[in-house]
């Protein structure tokens, strides 16, 4: 057997991976919280007849498939924790968890994986290598799923690794999008509290006003992106919430308070970041004469597509594919390849000509994406573990 059958099997269920896409984003759970979800899954695992289940204690699953035959490791992930976003679209299946929604396509990363362990079922012993297939958790929250997954220590003999994640900002047209090198972006956050001397605001004179100079810190942190970062490299700065204490007009505030994120791809730049947010803030609020109180959390790395690995998927999918630029978004999928070869790639799946961004409440997905995630799944363990030469595809 190879792809030509498995695509036939996967054929003969292919309502099942609709019905889980349904269920799963009726029932949608946030990160470190996906109990039931995780239940859904490893249930229908078990009906499939999977035995090799690894349950990770912190979070996720690993179905192990193959190993009697020799040949390389391959790794599949599909995230399944959801947003805390209020749901606008209006479907049968809408969500029925206040607050709770599937935003960002992880719904339909889960039953795609889980459409590609039916196609596989009643082949595994026959492949020439080993794959897992990983359902991970909390790919939202950092410091995310994966860093658990890694933990475990069951990917220490993976050869290479591959994921997915469906694009409702393009519209579906069964094709992917490869980006090789450096596809989405590190994403740190950073808190800052100053504090000052509140008083009257009709006495200024007698205070140190820190919202002005949280304000004023606000402009001039975007002097870190436009005069202390090299023009030809990458980078976002976003100071996305601004508060003071004060919730009357005639009182200054003795403390205000900033948060936002980072985005880079080159690690000097990120250090950079971190290290001059820190001096910046400490003197700005020297120069009102109040102090600064700097928290700098690093997130996810930058993501980086391992060329080889990535052309190959090219390959696989010949000229139904497009290149797509480098995104500033995050993706703890960056932990698995900074150790493990592969790349993480993408799949045009958005339902209507007005496409909704990721993360928004009306986010939606066409559900013949799945067919792609799934067939683009199947054509990489092909290359790798259907045939017997060493392994690999011709």
């Amino acid at each position: 057997m190879g792809y030509q059958d498995w695509v036939q099997s996967y054929e003969k269920s292919q309502d099942q991976t609709i019905t889980d896409r349904r269920h799963l984003h009726q029932y949608p759970e946030l990160s470190f919280e996906e109990t039931k979800t995780k239940q859904y899954i490893l249930s229908q695992l078990r009906t499939m007849g999977y035995a090799d289940i690894i349950d990770i204690p912190a979070g996720g699953l690993v179905v192990v498939i193959g190993g009697k035959k020799p040949g390389p490791v391959i790794a599949l992930r599909a995230d399944y924790d959801a947003l805390a976003i209020t749901e606008e679209v209006d479907v049968a299946f809408k969500s029925v968890n206040e607050g709770v929604m599937h935003a960002c396509g992880h719904d339909g990363h889960t039953a795609s994986l889980l459409g590609v362990a039916r196609a596989l079922v009643s082949d595994q012993d026959a492949l020439n290598g080993t794959l897992k297939l990983i359902f991970q958790h909390a790919e939202e929250l950092p410091p995310g799923g994966a860093v658990d997954i890694l933990k475990s220590g069951v990917l220490d003999d993976v050869d290479f690794i591959y994921g997915i994640h469906l694009r409702g900002d393009w519209q579906y047209d069964g094709s992917l999008q490869v980006c090789s090198g450096y596809a989405m972006a590190a994403s740190d956050l950073f808190e800052i509290t100053i504090q000052g001397k509140g008083g009257h605001g009709a006495s200024p004179h007698e205070t140190y006003d820190p919202t002005v100079a949280g304000a004023f810190l606000i402009t001039q942190l975007q002097t870190l992106i436009s005069r202390n970062k090299d023009p030809l490299k990458a980078g976002v700065l976003t100071t996305a919430i601004f508060q003071s204490k004060s919730m009357t007009a005639n009182i200054i505030a003795d403390s205000a308070f900033l948060k936002g994120t980072v985005r880079t791809f080159d690690p000097e730049l990120r250090n950079l970041m971190q290290t001059r947010i820190q001096t910046m803030a400490e003197s700005v609020a020297q120069g009102f004469g109040c102090s600064a109180t700097v928290s700098y959390t690093r997130g996810y790395p930058a993501l980086y597509n391992h060329p080889e690995q990535t052309e190959l998927v090219a390959a696989l999918f010949e000229g139904n594919v497009t290149r797509t630029q480098p995104r500033m978004g995050g993706e703890d999928f960056a932990y698995y390849l900074e150790k493990i070869p592969g790349s993480f790639f993408f799949v045009k799946a958005g339902r209507h000509e007005k496409n909704y961004p990721h993360h928004h409440p009306k986010f939606e997905v066409d559900e013949r994406s799945l067919d792609v995630s799934v067939l683009s799944f199947l054509k990489i363990i092909d290359y790798y573990l259907g045939k017997e030469d060493q392994g690999y595809g011709a």
